[in-house]
This record gives C-alpha cells, structure tokens and sequence, in this order.
C-alpha cells in the first residue's frame, strides 16, 4: 500500500518556477538553545544555582559551615535537627560540585572533616541577603548563627 504523498506550499512554488531554474533553498533555521547541562531544569542561571542549593537543607549545611562547623557530629547539633542520611547526601552533593571539599584531620586516623572551597565562600553574600531579609521580614527570627569571618 502507498501512503499519498502531501504537497507542501514548497512543492507549488517549484512545479511554478521558471523551468532550468534552480530550486530555491529554504530560509535557514536558527541555532536551537542548547539544552542544559545534565541535573539543569534550565539555562536561567537562578534555576541552576536552584538545582545546587534550593532544597530546604543545603544552605543550612553551608551557613554551619560558614560558621565554622567542620566535623559530621557538629553538623547534627544544628537546631534545625537535619537527619544524617540527608547531612551525608546535602555534604556528597556540595563535595561533588565543588562547593566544599571532604579533607582527612590530623587527629584522629579515618576521622574526615568538611570545609568551603573558593566557590562555596562566595555564596557568603547571598547568606547574608537572606539573613538580612529574614530579619527584616519574618518576625520571631533572631541573628544567633554569626557566619565566622
């Protein structure tokens, strides 16, 4: 069986063309956006800073350690009360895209500790916003968790 064959605006515009002419091209497309990098909803650059740290526990995680929190059983004494299958998972994450970085401690043999890189230090600032605005829009809240310097 043949399936019909379905004339295109294209196909009127040949059989109508000059004969010995060459067939037009058609209009070039432009470039699709290029998809997002594996583990990106997006390219907006807030999607993806959301997709590293929008959950409700990662920043957490950084501002303790921004505070100076170093060690898995610190992590714990937060009040926020994080359980440790996710602290294990948000610390992975923020080792693995390079927000902090997992180092062995002098003291104790097999003991790990955890510590900001250059690029999780820059999210000093944006803790900072958000501690101010907090302060200045969520009553009840209380500047007690100083980032250390």
């Amino acid at each position: 069986m043949q399936v019909p064959l379905i004339k295109s605006s294209l196909d009127s515009e040949r059989s109508s063309a000059v004969p010995n002419e060459k067939p037009r091209k058609a209009p070039a497309r432009k470039a699709a956006v290029q998809p997002p990098d594996e583990g990106h909803r997006s390219v907006c650059p807030v999607a993806c800073a959301l997709d590293l740290f929008g959950d409700k526990w990662t920043l957490l995680v950084i501002r303790d350690l921004m505070s100076g929190k170093m060690f898995f059983k610190d992590f714990l004494s937060s009040p926020e009360k994080i359980s440790t299958n996710i602290l294990a998972d948000r610390l992975a994450r923020l080792v693995e895209n390079g927000l902090a970085e997992r180092f062995p401690t002098p003291d104790v043999a097999g003991r790990d500790a955890y510590r900001l890189t250059a690029k999780g230090q820059s999210l000093r600032s944006v803790l900072a916003a958000l501690k101010a605005w907090g302060l200045a829009h969520i009553q009840g809240t209380e500047a007690q968790m100083q980032p250390a310097s």
